[in-house]
């Protein structure tokens, strides 16, 4: 019999929708996962294919011309005691209380993130005074310790200081902070590295790991980073045109890759010790989000499409126990055509 899975984070058919002036621009399609307790999940496309939109959809964090038109994003904090967040108004005082203590994000662009007149410190220490209603001092004593964690050179004297006098990469580790501070139950991570060398992007990755460790905490990561997802995360979405294409545990996405899309991804990834070639790259480039597509919306791209995928919208299919792909190539006994 299967082990029941522990589930804290579940999206059921979200579809988002962005207005551009008289366009609708259709960034997330009926995306369906489910992010199970102390697990990291990697979500991995293209730019534009919906990874960003569909975590800010989770955390009721869209712009004014982005709305939620169907679906719902169910989050269970403790055991037996579930809420839906995508229901909840988005000024609600429960709502506020969630985000930032029980679901946390680090945002992509750290350099329109963070509010130029405060201190890093007042911006970090912030979500402990609100959430934990914790003394000033000891608020402060926690994050000088969280910063000396993620690698800032003395942190005690750079609590004080203002965005403008940390680089680039030390105003993401900033974000990190500002996210991790409250010990959430989940953590979305869009491109927490992006900004990062790789010796900084280690210890950043170590330090999730020791907190989904320690904490039970369950992480989505949002990344372009192939090899940053095969190295850290338990299972993979691929995503791409506003729909998981593909999505299983790690080593059956990157050992047995199922959907044409996930295959060329990983074609077109350096690996170390390989022998000499050119890196492969998909040849033409993404339909307008903005028009309706009555097949596979990546038909005219994929060297395996036939006529079917042209004329309907495949369904997603468990080709193997935990591993579900959406390709008119395979069918509901999972044996490929």
């Amino acid at each position: 019999m299967p082990k029941k899975r522990d589930v804290v984070l579940k999206v059921e058919d979200l579809v988002v929708r962005y207005r551009v002036g008289r366009r609708r621009v259709n960034a997330v399609n009926g995306v369906s996962f489910e992010l199970e307790r102390g697990s990291m999940l990697g979500i991995v496309g293209e730019s534009g294919c919906g990874k960003s939109a569909t975590a800010h959809a989770i955390a009721r964090l869209l712009p004014k011309n982005g709305a939620i038109e169907g679906g719902y994003v169910d989050f269970d904090e403790r055991e037996g005691e579930r809420l839906c967040l995508s229901e909840l108004p988005a000024r609600s005082e429960e709502l506020r209380e969630l985000r930032g203590k029980s679901v946390s994000m680090i945002f992509q662009d750290p350099l329109s993130s963070l509010n130029p007149v405060y201190t890093v410190g007042r911006q970090i220490s912030e979500a402990l005074l609100a959430h934990e209603k914790m003394p000033r001092e000891k608020a402060k004593e926690r994050v000088v310790k969280l910063l000396e964690r993620l690698g800032i050179p003395e942190p005690l004297k750079r609590y004080n200081d203002y965005p403008h006098q940390f680089s680039g990469g030390m105003k993401q580790r900033v974000m990190i902070a500002i996210a991790m501070i409250c010990d959430p139950a989940v953590l979305i991570a869009d491109e927490p590295t992006t900004a990062l060398d790789v010796t900084i992007q280690a210890q950043i990755i170590d330090l999730m790991r020791e907190l989904q460790r320690e904490r039970g905490t369950s992480i989505i990561l949002i990344t372009h980073n192939m090899g940053l997802v095969a190295e850290c995360c338990d299972e993979v979405a691929v995503m791409y045109m506003g729909r998981i294409v593909e999505k299983g545990p790690i080593e059956r996405i990157f050992g047995n890759p199922l959907h044409p899309y996930t295959s060329a991804l990983l074609r077109s990834v350096p690996v170390l010790g390989m022998k000499r070639r050119e890196l492969e790259s998909i040849p033409g480039g993404t339909p307008d989000a903005s028009e309706a597509i009555e097949g596979c919306a990546f038909c005219e791209r994929c060297s395996k499409a036939f006529g079917e995928c042209a004329g309907a919208l495949p369904a997603e299919i468990e080709a193997e126990p935990g591993h579900f792909v959406c390709c008119h190539l395979y069918r509901e006994e999972g044996a490929s055509e």
